[in-house]
């Protein structure tokens, strides 16, 4: 499912138009961006966490010619599903 799919569901689920589900949804997906990138957690209950985690650096390997380099340290999101959201899936 992609984001126009999702907004016409949420359109459909909540008697708004499609215009203004995607509105929400923009807003929504801005705001859980803006809190992540700041370094807050966002918990949405049943469904999940996201939060920021930090990637230390560390020496790889080149796959094509083995040699060794050096990738820098970075931010990540990680994502972890809520039990609802869980229970969902292995039914």
């Amino acid at each position: 499912m992609r984001k126009p799919d999702l907004a016409a569901v949420i359109a459909d689920k909540a008697d708004i138009s499609k215009d203004k589900a995607a509105e929400v949804l923009n807003a929504l997906l801005s705001q859980v961006t803006a809190a992540v990138s700041k370094g807050e957690s966002v918990s949405l209950i049943g469904f999940g966490s996201f939060e920021r985690r930090s990637r230390a650096a560390r020496t790889g390997k080149n796959p094509q010619t083995g040699a060794p380099i050096q990738i820098a340290a970075s931010n990540t999101v990680a994502f972890k599903a809520g039990k609802a959201l869980k229970e969902a899936v292995n039914k």
